[in-house]
């Protein structure tokens, strides 16, 4: 066996590092489909050869203490129980007395190093703890390692009806695990979909075996019998658990197509825009489109009359609508369409045909025009729009964020220009209809409005936090939303903030992640710290020389952070979420049985199973 610690340059064979790492699954187009197979064939050597790989803390409710499973060999794995608090990692019971009594209750195979359990729940309030085991939950005494059955009615955690069960694992969530129990008379054989939708096989199991499979929230998996006919077919879940293979199902499997649905892009003129109706907060007032046009009907008589009446079918009123919070003003979203071109492919080798098919989808090309949305002010007594200047917002990508200031003077919404040099937010009022910047974000280049913008509004004390990059780092301030001024820099410095995670509004802090916030270190790791509304008390809560991720107690007073890096196998260390400081370090090492050729090709390939 290899032992993988601080030196351990195989990373628990790499794919494995990057995906303890919580780095999600590249996409498809991120790598070839070579990239893929070797990437399949590393799995199938290294399944069952790495171990202490992944640790999930489940916190007992109102409690500072967590348990979790961790794998210890190729078919045993410990229970572990740990106290925050304390400091302190343990047993999370006697593993020899629990096997002799769960064989004495009639587990088949029940050992100290691999207990039968499926599912455990703590109970903090006695000595005991329910558990899983054969399709049947019991409660056991830990004082005497008693066991009485407890009937429970459940729906299996790890398996979704054959119809729902997406045909590629496109998504990527937190760590889990499934067992696969055969209760079959013959052998089966268990298959990963992987982003392509093609088959990874991960062995077969013989009958009445089970096996544990550590896999992800989201990625889909097939059961199929020597026949090849799918026996199985489910997409993971966060909750482990355990999937039981009785035979052909009763209904087909009948995955969906392969191409996926997209979702509705800025650029598809073919989209249709869901309708909203709305009533207003007073009740007196029902919102609604009808023509193109917005229209009222009035609670009490049943009375409806048009607001506006300038909409068309090429330039309508259909978009969402906002009521004041004193019912006194509505603001509807008005789209005037874009260009409808379409882009053609031909798919050579499909599937289901033996000739090509053709298909297209709408994609704009520059100068096309391209959906435009414009926001419009109404005022309700009067009857009638009150017109709002578009010189902040001439040329809109998207218009969002749409929002009533509590007393109802004005509203506010984001602007993203076409190009996106020009990011605003802009405030209207609702008397007068003059619109003026509160938030003017400017760029020759560009504004990254998909992987850097952040807005948070605190209503009650007149401000919102805000991301820019305009030092040439990207960091966060704090803007009054009266004046539009800049109250102070939140963050500053030669490094960047990654992402908010959380923002406390009562407390005033804000947590994020940042890149290059630990000096001497990679400024591409990515840290977690923790910063109040007015720039002081910062605090990097982790420290470890890698890309870090972490996993919060309930209660937020404690993480467990799981860093490592390219050459480095995964460290994990509980800390606490005030101060950063250490509780417990490094209480898990990776280890792994394979060949040093093996470890090198895991480097190379680098795909996350």
């Amino acid at each position: 066996m290899v032992r993988v610690g601080r030196l351990g340059a195989c990373l628990a064979a790499g794919f494995l590092g990057l995906a303890l790492m919580l780095v999600a699954v590249p996409a498809p187009a991120q790598g070839t489909r070579p990239d893929y197979e070797r990437a399949a064939n590393l799995r199938r050597r290294t399944d069952g050869k790495v171990f202490r790989d992944s640790v999930r803390p489940r916190w007992l409710p109102g409690d500072t203490r967590f348990w979790y499973r961790v794998t210890t060999g190729p078919a045993t794995h410990e229970f572990v129980l740990v106290d925050a608090e304390k400091g302190t990692r343990q047993p999370a019971f006697d593993h020899a007395r629990m096997a002799a009594a769960l064989a004495k209750a009639g587990a088949k195979d029940a050992q100290a190093g691999r207990l039968p359990i499926e599912r455990l729940e703590f109970l903090a309030a006695e000595k005991s703890l329910d558990l899983r085991c054969g399709g049947k939950w019991w409660r056991c005494n830990l004082r005497t390692y008693d066991l009485r059955e407890q009937p429970r009615q459940e729906t299996p955690p790890a398996a979704k009806p054959l119809a729902e069960v997406p045909p590629a694992s496109t998504r990527t969530g937190a760590e889990t695990s499934v067992t696969f129990a055969n209760r079959t008379d013959a052998e089966v054989e268990v298959f990963w979909l992987d982003p392509e939708g093609q088959r990874q096989s991960y062995g077969k199991i013989a009958a009445h075996q089970e096996r544990a499979q550590h896999t992800f929230e989201g990625h889909v998996w097939l059961v199929v019998d020597p026949k090849g006919e799918v026996l199985a077919a489910f997409e993971a879940t966060a909750e482990p658990g355990t999937v039981e293979i009785v035979g052909k199902p009763a209904v087909p499997p009948l995955l969906r197509p392969a191409a996926q649905e997209k979702r509705p892009r800025k650029d598809d003129a073919s989209r249709k825009p869901e309708l909203r109706t709305g009533d207003s907060p007073d009740k007196r007032w029902q919102a609604f489109i009808k023509d193109s046009n917005v229209w009222l009907k009035s609670v009490g008589t049943g009375e409806e009359f048009a607001l506006s009446t300038d909409g068309t079918a090429d330039d309508a009123y259909n978009g969402e609508l906002f009521w004041s919070p004193d019912s006194a003003k509505l603001v509807a979203i008005r789209t005037a369409k874009g260009d409808d071109r379409k882009v053609y492919y031909v798919e050579s080798l499909p599937k289901d045909q033996l000739q090509p098919k053709l298909h297209s989808y709408a994609y704009l090309k520059p100068g096309d025009r391209i959906p435009v949305e414009k926001p419009h002010l109404f005022d309700v007594a009067a009857r009638k729009p009150i017109p709002v200047s578009e010189d902040l917002f001439p040329t809109p990508w998207s218009i969002t964020d749409a929002r009533w200031m509590p007393d109802s003077s004005r509203f506010t919404f984001l602007y993203n220009q076409r190009g996106h040099q020009a990011l605003r937010v802009v405030a209207v009022d609702a008397s007068t209809g003059v619109a003026s910047a509160l938030i003017d974000e400017k760029s020759p280049t560009f504004v990254d409005y998909a992987g850097k913008l952040f807005k948070h509004d605190l209503p009650q004390t007149h401000e919102i936090l805000w991301m820019s990059e305009r030092d040439g780092w990207n960091h966060l301030y704090l803007y009054d939303s009266e004046t539009g001024r800049v109250k102070n820099r939140i963050t500053k410095g030669e490094w960047v903030v990654r992402g908010v995670d959380r923002v406390d509004d009562e407390a005033r802090q804000i947590w994020f992640r940042a890149g290059g916030i630990r000096p001497g270190q990679d400024p591409y790791f990515v840290h977690y710290a923790r910063v109040n509304f007015d720039g002081t008390g910062l605090v990097i809560l982790t420290e470890g020389d890698g890309t870090h991720a972490v996993e919060w107690s309930p209660d937020r007073r404690f993480f467990v952070d799981t860093w490592s890096r390219v050459d480095l196998a995964p460290i994990r260390e509980l800390r606490r979420a005030d101060d950063g400081k250490l509780v417990v370090a490094e209480w898990l090492q990776t280890s792994l049985t394979v060949g040093p050729s093996e470890c090198i090709l895991a480097r190379r390939t680098g795909f996350p199973a």
